[in-house]
């Protein structure tokens, strides 16, 4: 066996004939040995001139790298106004052709700025007439560890180059492989991203010639060590042009050990090394805490939390399949849109599962930590360690997924008497005290506790306000816009509230309704009854219950249910929507309820039919005994 530096040396200093290349009789096209395009690959009748953005000292605009126009439409369309720190410091030198090591953590917009290098070359340099290109034979190759994280980049790359003729494909294992190999041989390929497994597999049946590739991009070398993908990579890498003047090599990685520094020297030549690191490994832009609770108290804080405070796009981490699975399926019985995120789940299901949760069909991600790294979704606002992970690196890539480009986030960690322990060495692995308290007594509230609107304990309105009658349910409501109660007179009350509208957490259907109510005002209730919305689950119709202005709310609740349960009309009737309504269990506690009593009536009547029977027994006794004597 070859020592490790072999592989790379033989390519860098053997003759370029000395090995088997595929299509080696093939004339090489050499790097930006063509002419560039006049006007940087201008299309349309779009101009930079139109997006508007001002010089801001310290800041560095898009506009300042000359990028092509087309490029530059689709970065305006993107809203990309500045360069995060790693593209302001990484563009300046892809654009020049010079091979680079970057540092940088996920989300700090590094595949942005290797897709624009990668994109303003090809533009730049685009083939001649006579250069021969078939199919299969990609200009620019990027590698990345995990399907999730090659789609991601794949779709950012369909993104900026919408203006542009530029094709991309990607290639990854867990996939149907023919549909891959149909989009290969549709037409000529541009930008090739794959995972190694994927790759090695169509560059052996000869259907990916990987000999012309210009750009290399390796994505997360330290992830690709960590999983034994190296050998795979070697293999790839030695089917591609020398680097140096034949091949640019871009080589991203969150941490540079002496591992990815070895793999970097072996596959760059005078790199431009780029290291773009907070004073502390977790973002500065993620606000961290930890909720000391009991490990019986965990599951009510996760399911409160999300509910109390509104949180509609949030990854909760486990750190076993089969915990995570039980997580999601109990916060779907609970009513909150949640979906798993494993390795056990298929792939195609897993890119449904990503896309409703980009488009806000799904709220909640629970996730373990290997599924987890190939999420890569802006806009998630928390990250709920319900398990603290046992490795402390897990923890930062764990907060990695919110607080992304720029934008602000929010990392929970649950510790609890099993894993409190953790603590410290997450704290040294980041260089950051983590805050430890105690959550508020409202938060750990057991189930049907914390949301029962009931008596002074109205969990639809904040934890300051306190409600016992209709009409003071109604104020709060119209205040704070809070789904509790709908105002309506009796005769309106099927207006108000269409009974076919399902769903009736939807903010529409609950604004529309309480906004009628003046601010703080309670004279809309004094001359006559008002309805009480009672929250159905998704499947049930609204129910609107007919109260008095001073009727105690639970008591609405309570005739509302058992109205139902007799009409059997609303199976799921619970209380008003709160912050973590639990409308199934509550459904289920009816119907036991229900249950229970109509068995203790039975029992009841079986009692009094056995009562009845043994007075008319006892009646019949003395005539007997009469009978006797005479």
């Amino acid at each position: 066996m070859d020592p490790i530096l072999s592989t790379e040396d033989k390519q860098t200093t053997a003759a370029e004939g000395s090995e088997q290349k595929p299509n080696s009789n093939r004339p090489r096209r050499r790097r930006r040995s063509r002419k560039p395009r006049d006007g940087g690959g201008q299309q349309g009748s779009w101009t930079p001139v139109m997006f508007k953005v001002p010089v801001v000292e310290g800041k560095r605009r898009f506009h300042d790298f000359g990028l092509p126009d087309v490029l530059m439409h689709a970065i305006a369309d993107l809203g990309f106004e500045y360069c995060t720190p790693i593209q302001a410091a990484t563009i300046p030198h892809a654009l020049q052709g010079r091979d680079l090591i970057g540092k940088a953590q996920t989300g700090t917009g590094k595949t942005a700025a290797f897709l624009m290098g990668i994109m303003t070359d090809l533009l730049d340099y685009p083939l001649t007439a006579d250069e021969e290109r078939k199919k299969g034979e990609p200009r620019a190759l990027i590698i990345a560890p995990t399907r999730e994280l090659a789609l991601q980049i794949a779709a950012d790359a369909e993104g900026l180059g919408k203006y542009s003729d530029l094709s991309v494909v990607s290639l990854v294992g867990g996939m149907d492989y023919e549909k891959q190999r149909k989009a290969l041989a549709a037409k000529p390929v541009d930008i090739l991203v794959a995972t190694p497994g994927r790759l090695i597999d169509f560059v052996r049946s000869k259907e990916v010639d990987l000999y012309h590739v210009e750009v290399l991009v390796l994505d997360e070398a330290d992830r690709m060590l960590s999983m034994g993908f190296i050998p795979d990579v070697r293999t790839i890498i030695r089917q591609t042009p020398r680097k140096g003047a034949d091949r640019q090599t871009l080589l991203y990685s969150a941490t540079f050990t002496e591992e990815v520094m070895r793999l970097a020297e072996q596959w760059t030549l005078d790199p431009v090394t780029i290291e773009i690191e907070s004073e502390h490994k977790t973002t500065d832009n993620v606000a961290q805490k930890v909720f000391l609770v009991s490990s019986s108290e965990k599951y009510q804080l996760l399911r409160n939390y999300l509910r109390i405070n509104g949180i509609e796009r949030a990854i909760v981490f486990g750190n076993r399949r089969h915990e995570t699975r039980a997580l999601a399926e109990r916060l779907s019985k609970d009513g909150i849109k949640a979906a798993l995120m494993s390795g056990e789940i298929p792939q195609n299901k897993r890119l449904k599962t990503l896309e409703d949760f980009r488009n806000g069909k799904i709220e909640v991600l629970v996730a373990t930590d290997v599924a987890g790294r190939g999420i890569h979704i802006d806009g998630v606002t928390h990250v709920i360690n319900y398990q603290l992970p046992e490795d402390a690196d897990d923890y930062v890539h764990r907060i990695g997924r919110t607080g992304r480009a720029g934008q602000t986030g929010t990392s929970i960690c649950f510790a609890c008497e099993d894993d409190s322990f953790l603590i410290p060495e997450i704290e040294r692995e980041t260089g950051v005290k983590l805050e430890c308290i105690h959550p508020e007594a409202a938060l750990v509230k057991p189930l049907g506790e914390a949301e029962i609107a009931a008596g002074n304990d109205m969990a639809a309105v904040p934890a300051s306000e306190s409600v016992e009658t209709v009409t003071e349910a109604v104020a709060v409501a119209a205040s704070d816009e809070v789904l509790a109660v709908v105002e309506a007179k009796a005769e309106t009350a099927e207006t108000a509230v269409e009974p076919e509208q399902k769903g009736v957490a939807e903010q529409s259907v609950v604004t529309e309704s309480v906004s009628e109510l003046p601010e703080g005002s309670n004279d809309a209730q004094d001359d006559g009854a008002v309805s009480v919305l009672i929250a159905q689950s998704d499947d049930a119709p609204v129910a609107v219950a007919t109260a008095e202005p001073d009727e105690p709310v639970q008591a609405v609740v309570e005739k509302q249910v058992e109205s139902a349960a007799e009409a059997d009309a609303v199976k799921d009737v619970a209380v008003v929507e709160a912050a973590g309504a639990d409308l199934a269990e509550q459904a289920e506690q009816a119907e036991q309820a229900e249950q229970a009593e109509q068995a203790e009536q039975a029992e009841q009547a079986e009692q009094a039919e056995q009562a009845e029977q043994a007075e008319q027994a006892e009646q019949a006794e003395p005539k007997t005994e009469q009978r006797d004597e005479r």
